[in-house]
This record gives C-alpha cells, sequence and structure tokens, in this order.
C-alpha cells in the first residue's frame, strides 16, 4: 500500500505547488454546458492543470482518469454525477491523492455527503480554500463504493428513468419513474445478518448506504460517510399503498415520513441474503448479485472538502 501524506501534508502541498489534473464528463446531466466555465474558473484561482480532460464516451472515462493519474497530481478534479465520481472512488482509494468533487449530475448524492456547494464557483473555491480529509470506503464484496448499494424498485427504475427526464425536472425524475413500476412490482424477502444478528424483512427496497443522502434527498441526519458504519434500510414493508404513498410524499416534498422497517440497521460489516436472488445496484452499476457481503473500509479515501468539514 502507498505510503501517505499526512493530511495537513497533503493540504498544504495543494495549496502550495497547484498540481491538479482535471476529468469531467461532458455526458453528465451539467458538464458539456459547463466544461469550459470550469476550466477558467480553475485557471482564475491560479491553478495550471498539469492535464486537462473532457469525457465524450463514458466508456473511455477510466482511461482518462488512469491518464490523468500518470501525471501524478497532488488533487484530482472529477466533474460529473454519481456515477462518474464512483469510478473515481474505485481509482483514487489509498492513493497518496486527493479527489476533488465537481457536483455536475442530477441528485449529487456524493457531494453533498461531503458538505460542498452545489453550485460550481462554490465547489471550485474548496479546491483553494478546503482541507484534505479521509472518509470512508464502503465495499460490495471486492468492488468500492462511494454512496449506495441497492436492491429492489431502484435497480428497475434505474435502467427506466429517460435522461431527458432527468435533464428536465432534475431529483424528481427517479421518485415519479418509480410510481410508474411500483404497481406491478413484487416484494422480496430480505435476510440481513450484522454483528451475528439477523434481520428478516418483507420489502419492495432495501438500501445499504455509506453517505447521508439517497436521491439528492437526506435520509437521517446522524448518517455520515465518516462514521466508520454502513446504514441498512428499507422502503416499503411489502404493502403496495403504503409504498406508493410514501414514494409520492418523496417525490412532493424531498422528506422521507417513514422507513417502513423500523430503525435503522447499523455496522461495519453486512451479509445480504434475499429471496429470490437479487441483482445488486452498486453505486448506479448493476453488476453483482446477492448473497453479498458489504463492509466499511474507515479512512479508505482521500478528499478536497470544506474547512469546516468534521473529519474523524
Amino acid at each position: 500500500m502507498t505510503e501517505l501524506r499526512s493530511k495537513a501534508e497533503h493540504t498544504e502541498a495543494i495549496r502550495r505547488d497547484r498540481r491538479i489534473a482535471v476529468v469531467i464528463n461532458t455526458r453528465s446531466r451539467r458538464g458539456r454546458r459547463h466544461y469550459f466555465e470550469v476550466l477558467d474558473q480553475i485557471h482564475a484561482l491560479g491553478f495550471e492543470p498539469l492535464a486537462e480532460y473532457s469525457v465524450v464516451n463514458p466508456k473511455r472515462l477510466r482511461a482518462h482518469l488512469d491518464k490523468a493519474l500518470e501525471t501524478k497530481p497532488d488533487l484530482l478534479v472529477v466533474g460529473g454525477g454519481d456515477g462518474t465520481l464512483s469510478s473515481a472512488v474505485r481509482h483514487v482509494a489509498h492513493r497518496d491523492v486527493a479527489l476533488g468533487v465537481l457536483p455536475l449530475g442530477t441528485t449529487n448524492n456524493f457531494a453533498r455527503s461531503l458538505g460542498l456547494p452545489l453550485d460550481l464557483a462554490g465547489a471550485i473555491r474548496v479546491f483553494d480554500t478546503g482541507k484534505v480529509a479521509d472518509i470512508d470506503l464502503g465495499m460490495a464484496e471486492d468492488r468500492p463504493f462511494a454512496n449506495l448499494a441497492s436492491f429492489g424498485v431502484s435497480v428497475e427504475v434505474a435502467g427506466t428513468v429517460k435522461p431527458w427526464l432527468k435533464r428536465v425536472l432534475g431529483r424528481p425524475a427517479y421518485p415519479l419513474t418509480a410510481l410508474t413500476i411500483l404497481p406491478g412490482h413484487k416484494p422480496f424477502r430480505a435476510i440481513l445478518t450484522v454483528d451475528g444478528k439477523r434481520h428478516e424483512l418483507l420489502t419492495d427496497q432495501l438500501n445499504i448506504a455509506n453517505g447521508r443522502f439517497h436521491g439528492g434527498w437526506q435520509v437521517a441526519r446522524d448518517i455520515s460517510i465518516d462514521n466508520g458504519l454502513l446504514v441498512a434500510y428499507q422502503l416499503g414493508s411489502g404493502k403496495k399503498l403504503r409504498l406508493l404513498g410514501e414514494t409520492l410524499v418523496r417525490a412532493t416534498t424531498g422528506r422521507w415520513r417513514s422507513l417502513a422497517g423500523g430503525p435503522f440497521v447499523m455496522g461495519r460489516e453486512m451479509l445480504l441474503e434475499t429471496e429470490p436472488p437479487m441483482a445488486a445496484d452498486v453505486d448506479g452499476e448493476v453488476r453483482l448479485r446477492t448473497p453479498i457481503r458489504l463492509r466499511v473500509v474507515p479512512n479508505g479515501l482521500r478528499v478536497m472538502v470544506p474547512a469546516d468539514f468534521h473529519d474523524s
């Protein structure tokens, strides 16, 4: 494993040497429209990027990230939605480079969990005035993730929601799409084992989160991306009308009225089994299936955050 500088040393190096590389997904919701504006603002702060990449083809994202890291920056600035940033997380984890986040997507869950400004000027200023922090890294089997692993309705929603609807409506596009899917969705049985204790439930949706936000809205105040714990919570209890009501409230107000399964289940490691076996949506990519083991790696990722971010 790479030997890391102290966070204070890393912060000072970014402010002093200005060694950054920039990768922006111009296929993200706001990426193409703001690409040149972002570069202008970065240059205006005195940064002269070692590399600047515009990602037109999402399949080339990882190659561009590799090329950017070959320049050995102290700060890798990545612009895009949560899927783009999740790919960047996998590249930067456990390395002596900090991830700088530009929230250019629809929900921007990762940026919200870091307490970043969602306006571009504010987010870019963090590279100049913020600090390096280390946050938790989620692991789904051997796959790192930043935000969320989800099971059930959301997997169908992710594959169904129309790109034009996301561009027009932003965050509400997801719960509104869910409303069209729910009437025909069948609940599933989930068995979650945490710290030797089994939790069994019938639900339409189960989420296991590393961060505090889902769909761009806060799930709960006491969830943190830096507390060394994952949190599991459900939406729906197998009762269709209740689930429809919860989803409608979320679409119109942005608030969780209830979590049908009662309290959150929190732990460092979780084993999830489902009946029937199900696909897992891990930060927007559907590649794994249950049974699946998830765990948290405390302080597994370095990020650039506002100076007032609580870094435990």
